[in-house]
């Protein structure tokens, strides 16, 4: 808990500029269950009693289902919990619980970082996702990221990003380091608080690049060959490995 609690602090820092008030959450996985920050707590103050142990089962029984109602999303969060005194789990627990069932991921952070969540509200939001500026954001956000379309949180949220996500592990052979979610904010995830707080400031970076590039008439982007050159550079794996990325 210790670890994820940290995680929350530095993504709620106010200079980071990524979330306010009861904006975004944070999760962990352990053997057979996970912790999730409680909804409308707080990631830059987040406590101990402000962290909620959740069952996977029932939630990703949940994702399967093709319908399913405001009330019904609350009881199977609500039955999640370890602790039946606990508070009541974010409703996107629903994407962290399928999400840290992937492999390698041990952590997961949504927030709504103010320059990324700018470009995923305008015109330019799948090229964002799509196309990569300079070789640091391909080692640490990927060759390119998974773009989920405006959906309404919870349960449809949860299975959009699903079939994403999917298809972006079928096109590229391995699990994303970032997820956009149009009109919304950011997801990352990782092995470790450093490489999934590590994909969250340089997507945060990249954005900030991007509006400076189209204010001098660009932005110029990276070759898909320039890209798949920094991706496959044996002192760039180097280095993701000593980053955990």
């Amino acid at each position: 808990m210790d670890a994820l609690i940290q995680l929350s602090h530095r993504l709620g820092a106010p200079a980071l500029r990524m979330a306010i008030l009861a904006e975004g959450n944070a999760s962990a996985r352990l053997a057979d269950t996970f912790f999730v920050k409680a909804s409308g707590s707080t990631l830059e103050t987040l406590g101990e009693r402000d962290v909620v142990e959740c069952r996977f089962d029932g939630l990703l029984a949940l994702v399967d289902r093709e319908v399913v109602s405001d009330a019904q999303a609350h009881e199977a969060l609500m039955a999640s919990r370890i602790d039946p005194e606990a508070k009541k789990p974010s409703v996107e627990a629903l994407f962290h619980a399928w999400l840290l069932s992937l492999p390698d991921v041990a952590y997961v952070a949504h927030t709504h970082a103010t320059a990324v969540t700018g470009i995923l509200c305008s015109p330019r939001a799948r090229a964002f996702a799509e196309r990569r500026l300079f070789p640091d954001e391909v080692v640490c956000c990927d060759v390119a990221s998974v773009f989920v379309p405006y959906t309404d949180p919870g349960t449809s949220l949860a299975r959009a990003i699903r079939q994403q996500t999917l298809a972006f592990m079928r096109e590229v052979g391995r699990v994303p380091r970032v997820i956009l979610l149009e009109n919304h904010g950011i997801i990352t995830l990782g092995r470790s608080v450093d490489a999934t707080l590590g994909a969250m400031l340089m997507a945060e970076k990249a954005a900030n690049v991007w509006a400076a590039a189209t204010a001098l008439g660009g932005p110029v982007f990276m070759t898909p060959e320039q890209v798949a050159r920094i991706a496959t550079r044996p002192d760039e794996a180097h280095r993701r490995r000593v980053l955990e990325m």
